[in-house]
């Protein structure tokens, strides 16, 4: 047989063993139409169903144990009496009025505290002279807990919404100062000479090197202020409030209602938990370009 022949043979072979392109893009189509969410939240619903061993076995227990009077009503009311007592507070509208107050403290004194933090933070981070004039007192004024703070501010500015905004706002600062100026401070000096030779002003230099070199601590000094700021919110309506999930609190413990007492000490858990959730979402979304984070 001729070389011309030969070689027609093998391209005819070599032609139908190789699959052509409408098959390529016909088999890719039909695997795109799979689906993919079950093999996607099959880890998530893991991690959800072995995190929630713990506490369904415990509530069990715990509605068991009320159930059959081995522990004190007054001491330790069943899940199922405090989910009455969530549930005629919802119905009344009464939480959702103590929520909307305590929810709105809380945001203002977050907001007026996270601001000046982040100025600070940003402005000794950035300056020497400014960090040994201000941070000293900073530190120490940040080791001084709320509870002792706390009545000089009311002696101050009295029982009304000022204080407790005060009281917010100054736990709300020091975790967003520090992790600010923190992240400034250990930015790597090579991005410093980068920008130098690049001829960065000023404003280039910290709007495109400084503040997203620094964001990571920025954005763990956001999550940590807002959860201080929470717990700050229990200590203001504790201490001297008409309104609030604190109020709501402190209203049944003088009364002696446990099941209040527990709505209101669950309501704060949840609530800090999924704002915390919400700032590991926000992480997750500005922080996925750096090769050594993992959210």
């Amino acid at each position: 047989m001729s070389d011309g022949g030969e070689a027609t043979i093998k391209s005819t072979s070599k032609s139908r063993e190789t699959p052509n392109s409408r098959d390529i893009v016909a088999r890719s189509i039909q695997l795109s139409r799979k689906p993919l969410a079950p093999a996607a939240w099959r880890p998530i619903l893991t991690d959800w169903g072995t995190g929630a061993i713990v506490p369904v076995m415990t509530i069990v227990l715990w509605q068991l144990a009320g159930s059959m009077g081995w522990i004190s009503a007054t001491f330790l009311p069943t899940p199922l009496s405090i989910a009455r007592a969530f549930t005629d507070l919802l119905v009344s509208g009464e939480l959702i009025h103590h929520m909307g107050v305590s929810m709105g403290r809380a945001g203002i004194g977050f907001l007026i505290g996270g601001v000046l933090g982040l100025v600070f933070g940003i402005l000794t981070g950035l300056f020497r002279s400014v960090e040994y004039v201000l941070d000293p007192s900073v530190q120490v004024l940040r080791l001084v807990p709320h509870l002792a703070i706390a009545p000089l501010i009311i002696l101050w500015f009295g029982f009304g919404e000022v204080s407790k905004i005060a009281i917010i706002m100054t736990g709300s600062f020091f975790p967003l100062y520090i992790n600010t100026f923190m992240g400034i401070r250990n930015i790597d000096n090579k991005l410093f000479e980068v920008a130098r030779v690049l001829g960065f002003s000023p404003y280039q230099k910290l709007r495109r090197l400084i503040l997203p070199a620094a964001l990571p601590g920025i954005l763990l000094g956001l999550r940590l202020s807002l959860a201080v700021a929470w717990i700050g919110l229990v200590v203001a309506e504790l201490i001297g409030s008409q309104s609030g999930i604190g109020f709501l609190i402190n209203e049944a413990k003088q009364n002696s209602n446990t099941e209040i007492v527990f709505v209101g000490i669950i309501i704060f858990a949840i609530v800090g938990k999924l704002i915390d959730s919400l700032f590991r979402i926000i992480e997750r979304k500005f922080l996925f370009w750096r090769e050594s984070y993992k959210g």
